[in-house]
């Protein structure tokens, strides 16, 4: 491949601009020479890109974002760094997209890849969003970031998440503590997605105001949500009647995600699982939408990915030994 030299030229307005975008010690330039292959030697306001023709192109995508989140946020992470690689890796692009703004202001809820972004699209567009796919795909995540910005800009009044109480390989019953000790450990996810999203104090006020609920799915029996967003997640856990008693609680003015992952179904041998049920049975009905993640839209740690590929192999594998 022929090594090809591009020059950078950056207008940064002072000294702790360039500090932010270089990153102490350059540490955002080793970031991105280490994803691209690519050197890079900083000078004063311009960069030299040295490299392969198409790794110099990437490192400069990198940079050119990079450099745009810095103007208009002001600053820039060593988390943002490794962001825009991994959008760049997934080739996403979120221009146009309206920015998905929640309360705290350090964190910054964008896709990672064009399954992500069209699960976005999705969830913005259609009342009733059912989203399936493997750990890491950020199923919840997104569901909560979602419904944090419509609050956020008074689009909907409050939000409640659930969560079925199935538990894998143990009862709830041999568990010490009251009810809420008990079934806390289910909807401590939920609760970590909200943690990302607004101060904890923040948090603690709003649950206390009602204004967000994060409850086990049968405290939803008998209610009619109204202007809210509602999330129920590992829905594949639920039964034909669960996942109906959800779907119809549904009220004016709000939106539903239903999010799962149907091949980790805890469901006792033999019992249905509701998610599989309502998406065979709603398929065709307008503002009902079907997003299916896979192992590409993974953006945990990249071991999460690989592990995930291996079980399928060997379960592949297994089908054909069968």
């Amino acid at each position: 491949m022929k090594e090809e030299t591009l020059e950078i030229r950056l207008h940064l307005d002072s000294d702790k601009q360039r500090l932010e975008l270089f990153g102490p010690r350059d540490k955002h330039l080793r970031l991105i020479r280490g994803a691209t292959g690519v050197e890079i030697v900083a000078r004063q306001d311009s960069l030299l890109l040295r490299g392969d023709a198409p790794d110099v192109v990437r490192a400069g995508e990198v940079l050119d974002r990079i450099h745009k989140r810095l103007i208009a946020r002001g600053a820039l992470s060593e988390q943002d760094v490794h962001d825009v690689i991994t959008q760049l890796e997934h080739r996403v692009s979120t221009d146009g997209m309206e920015p998905i703004t929640v309360f705290s202001h350090k964190a910054v809820i964008e896709p990672f890849t064009k399954g992500q972004l069209h699960y976005i699209e999705k969830m913005l567009k259609n009342d009733l969003t059912f989203c399936t796919g493997p750990a890491g795909t950020g199923k919840t995540y997104l569901a909560v970031a979602v419904a944090v910005s419509m609050l956020k800009k008074r689009q909907i009044r409050r939000i409640v998440l659930a969560r079925p109480a199935v538990e894998a390989g143990e009862k709830l019953g041999f568990l010490p503590g009251d009810l809420q000790a008990k079934v806390n450990p289910y909807l401590r996810p939920l609760f970590d997605s909200l943690e990302d999203m607004m101060e904890f104090a923040q948090m603690r006020k709003f649950m206390e105001m009602d204004i967000i609920e994060v409850i086990p799915l049968a405290f939803m029996r008998g209610r009619t949500l109204n202007e809210a967003v509602v999330i129920c997640d590992e829905a594949q856990n639920t039964s034909p009647q669960q996942m109906l008693m959800v779907l119809t609680r549904l009220g004016r003015g709000s939106k539903m995600i239903i999010t799962g992952d149907i091949t980790q179904v805890d469901l006792e041998t033999g019992q249905t699982s509701g998610m599989i049920d309502a998406k065979r049975t709603l398929q065709g009905i307008p503002g009902i939408a079907f997003v299916d993640l896979d192992e590409s839209d993974i953006v945990r740690h990249r071991l999460v990915q690989n592990i995930v590929n291996a079980y399928e192999r060997r379960k592949d594998a297994g089908k054909a030994d069968a």
